[in-house]
């Protein structure tokens, strides 16, 4: 991914959060002949060595899981983005876009059988964590026969790539401008471009 050094994030806790806190990427991957691509809920985790991994899973009757492998996959976690007006600025512009995006590259294992099961009832419980519904309440029969219809993987993540592009090339009083244009939209884009351009200058 292409980013200027004044949108590259580099601090790697933010960067994990954000992760976390956008995780439903489109993870993308090439099965010899072209490229897949599927939308999907995943856990981001940071071992205790301080690498990364990223459990997901998809349905089984989803060809792409085939084309996991030796090859290096991409996950693409988008966050807030928002258009920018040049009338903000204090000097003639063009229109632009503000946005906060991650890539993750790694290779992907397939899991089975018990890892399977763990995955799915981590992501039930992160979703459902004080209503009383988990696997564990369900028919096991039921359980065994929904797990046999998606596949779970793990990403072993290799690469990251932040690109937070906030104005942060802007002068102070067209930086002020655009976050108090933001702030009167009534979207949620542009209130989040608004909040993360706040706590940064």
């Amino acid at each position: 991914m292409h980013i200027p050094k004044y949108y590259r994030e580099e601090e790697k806790n933010k960067i994990i959060e954000f992760m976390q806190s956008n995780n439903f990427p489109a993870i993308v991957s090439h099965d010899g002949e072209k490229l897949l691509a599927t939308h999907t809920p995943v856990e981001v985790i940071e071992n205790q060595d301080g690498t990364l991994k990223i459990l997901g899973h998809m349905s089984r009757a989803n060809p792409q899981w085939k084309s996991f492998g030796e090859q290096e996959a991409l996950l693409i976690f988008q966050g807030a983005h928002t258009y920018i007006s040049p009338r903000w600025y204090n000097h003639v512009n063009v229109p632009t876009w503000n946005y906060m995006i991650v890539h993750a590259y790694g290779k992907i294992k397939i899991l089975a059988g018990d890892d399977v099961h763990t995955l799915l009832t981590r992501l039930v419980h992160v979703h459902e964590p004080q209503t009383g519904y988990s696997l564990e309440t369900l028919p096991e029969d039921f359980v065994r026969k929904e797990i046999k219809g998606v596949t779970g993987f793990e990403v072993h993540v290799t690469k990251l790539e932040a690109a937070y592009k906030l104005s942060q090339n802007r002068d102070d009083e067209s930086y002020s401008n655009i976050v108090l244009e933001l702030e009167k939209r009534s979207d949620s884009d542009s209130q989040k471009i608004a909040q993360e351009m706040k706590s940064r200058r």
